[in-house]
C-alpha cells in the first residue's frame, strides 16, 4: 500500500493564482483536471492509485468501442443514406430554379452526422464513466481519501466495516444509480416534449441534454467526497447547483474529456482526482459543518 502523502502547502505563488482564479468561478472551474494533473506530478506517491484503473478502463474502453462505436457509425450511415434519399425526393418534386436546395441537403447531411457523432461519443463516455467507475471503485475511493487528506490535512471519521455498514454502503450506491437515471430521465421526458417546437425546441432540447449530461458527470466525479459524509441525492444535486457556474465548466470540461476516444481512457482517474481537488477548495470550507465530520 503506497504512503500516505503529507498534507499540501502551496507555494505564494500558487496561492496568489488560486485566489485570482477563484474570483472568477467559471474559469476556475474549467482548471480542476490541470490541477489534477499538477498535483499527479508533485506527488508521486499518488501514482499507483491511478494507474491500476487506467488499466480496468483501458479493457472496458475497448469493449465499448468494439461493441457500440461500429455499430453506432453504421446505425449512423444507414439514418443520413434514408434522410438523405427523402430529401432528394423532396426537392425533385419542386420546380427547377429551386434546385440549389440539393446544397443545402448535402450541408444538413453533414451537420446532422457530426450531431449523431457527437452524441454517440459522449453516450460511450457516459457509460465508460459508468462500468470504470464501479469496476475501480476501490482505488478512486483510495485516490479521494488521499487528495482530500493531502489538501485539507484531515478526513472524515470512519464508520468502523461491518456486514451492515457494506450493505448500505451497497444499497447507497444502488439508489445513487437509480436516481440519477431518474433524474435524467425526467428532464430528458421534458426536453422531449420541447422539441416539438420547430427550430427554438430543438435547440434548446440539444442544449438541455448537454446540460442534463454534464450535470450527471459533476454529480460523479464530486461523489466521493460527498458520499463519505453520506450526504442525500438532492443534496449532492444542491451542492452542484449551488457552485455554478464553476461547477458547470468544471463538469462540461470533463464531459468533453470523457467523450473523446482514447484521452477518456486516462480522463476518469483524472476527473476524479479533481473531483476532490474541487470539493476541498470550493465546498468544504463554504459549507462548513453540514459536509464535515
Amino acid at each position: 500500500m503506497p504512503q500516505q502523502p503529507t498534507p499540501d502547502r502551496p507555494s505564494s505563488r500558487n496561492s496568489v493564482l488560486s485566489n485570482v482564479l477563484g474570483g472568477f468561478g467559471l474559469i476556475a472551474g474549467a482548471t480542476y483536471p490541470v490541477r489534477a494533473i499538477a498535483t499527479f506530478i508533485h506527488n508521486p506517491k499518488l501514482r499507483p492509485y491511478v494507474s491500476i484503473p487506467i488499466a480496468v478502463n483501458v479493457v472496458v474502453g475497448i469493449a465499448l468501442y468494439v461493441g457500440l462505436l461500429l455499430p453506432g457509425l453504421n446505425g449512423i450511415d444507414a439514418t443520413i443514406a434514408r434522410v438523405g434519399t427523402y430529401l432528394e425526393a423532396f426537392v425533385a418534386r419542386l420546380p427547377a430554379w429551386l434546385g440549389f436546395l440539393n446544397a443545402i441537403d448535402n450541408l444538413l447531411g453533414w451537420g446532422l452526422r457530426l450531431v449523431l457523432v457527437g452524441l454517440l461519443l459522449v453516450a460511450i463516455g457516459l457509460l465508460l464513466v459508468q462500468f470504470g467507475a464501479i469496476l475501480g471503485a476501490p482505488w478512486y475511493g483510495q485516490l479521494s481519501e488521499q487528495l482530500e487528506l493531502l489538501r485539507n490535512g484531515k478526513l472524515p471519521i470512519a464508520e468502523p466495516m461491518t456486514l451492515k455498514t457494506i450493505a448500505r454502503d451497497i444499497w447507497r450506491a444502488l439508489m445513487f444509480e437509480i436516481k440519477k437515471l431518474v433524474f435524467a430521465a425526467g428532464f430528458a421526458l421534458i426536453l422531449l416534449l420541447f422539441n416539438g417546437v420547430p427550430l427554438i425546441g430543438t435547440i434548446a432540447a440539444s442544449v438541455g441534454g448537454i446540460a442534463i449530461a454534464a450535470t450527471i458527470v459533476c454529480l460523479d466525479f464530486l461523489d466521493a467526497p460527498l458520499e463519505r459524509r453520506r450526504l442525500r441525492f438532492r443534496r449532492k444535486l444542491g451542492i452542484v447547483f449551488g457552485h455554478l457556474p464553476a461547477s458547470g465548466s468544471f463538469a462540461l470540461v470533463c464531459l468533453v474529456m470523457i467523450s473523446i476516444p482514447m484521452l477518456n481512457l486516462l480522463a476518469v482517474p483524472v476527473c476524479v482526482a479533481a473531483g476532490t481537488l474541487f470539493f476541498c477548495d470550493r465546498v468544504w470550507p463554504k459549507f462548513g459543518e453540514e459536509v464535515r465530520e
